[in-house]
């Protein structure tokens, strides 16, 4: 038990860093993404850029790390899914690996090839693009459905709060299936809107396990949950 909650406030500790690094990242990025083309053609805001880039990196390991340790206390309640939520942390991850490169290339321009205008912008599109696949596709499967019904099933949460997981992530893929079909814009009030179940959801999670872990009746956090036989009944 003591090893359980130990994991458990890592876990929220990882999570709550997650949201500390990709927003501010996201707005460290707004020179890029809003003009590209005068980005490499001006002063530019190099360090700035830097700075998001590196946040990013930060994410990528938090977000994988909130996987690898829910991964150990997740099986007992099912296996599958646990080695699924893992699986879609890293390929959101390797999306937003993808994005900071995108975006390290438009100040590379900068630098090496300031009248590439059309280049730069098409980088800036390609960071979009992986935005909207990584963290608008994949998370509303991975911290929306499987971690919302593992936590649901499980009870290491309260369940009401699970539920909004359990709505968030279906909503949130609305959200992105709107903005590829070109229903309406990113960052218009729809999309704003429609990530907000999601955002508390993942919010409440991180705070939650990092200040109380998790609930101690939980069934799985049994001294019996933890064995082999256990496990293979569940």
């Amino acid at each position: 038990m003591h090893e359980d909650q130990r994991a458990a406030r890592i876990f929220g500790v990882l999570f709550i860093i997650t949201f500390v690094t990709s927003i501010p990242a996201l707005a460290l990025y707004q020179p890029v993404l809003d003009d590209p083309a005068q980005y490499i053609a001006g002063g530019g805001k190099d360090n700035q850029i830097y700075l998001g880039a590196f946040l990013e990196l930060l994410l990528i390991v938090a977000n994988i790390g909130t996987a690898v340790v829910l991964y150990p206390i997740a099986r007992r309640q099912n296996e599958y899914l646990a080695i699924g939520y893992v699986a879609a942390r890293v390929i959101e991850s390797a999306f937003i690996g993808a994005g900071i490169i995108f975006a390290l290339g438009v100040v590379s321009l900068r630098h090496d090839a300031t009248s590439a205008g059309d280049v730069a912008v098409s980088l800036a599109a390609l960071k979009d693009w992986t935005f909207l696949f990584g963290p608008g596709f994949i998370v509303p499967w991975g911290n929306g459905l499987i971690l919302a019904y593992l936590m649901y099933r499980s009870g290491l949460v309260p369940r009401r709060m699970a539920w909004f997981g359990l709505i968030g992530g279906p909503v949130l893929l609305l959200s992105s299936i709107g903005t590829l079909f070109q229903w309406w814009d990113a960052g218009t009030t729809i999309p704003a809107i429609l990530v907000i179940p999601e955002f508390i959801w993942e919010a409440f999670l991180g705070i939650y396990c990092a200040i109380w872990g998790f609930r101690r009746d939980s069934p799985i956090l049994s001294p019996a949950a933890s064995r082999p036989e256990a496990l293979a009944a569940t």
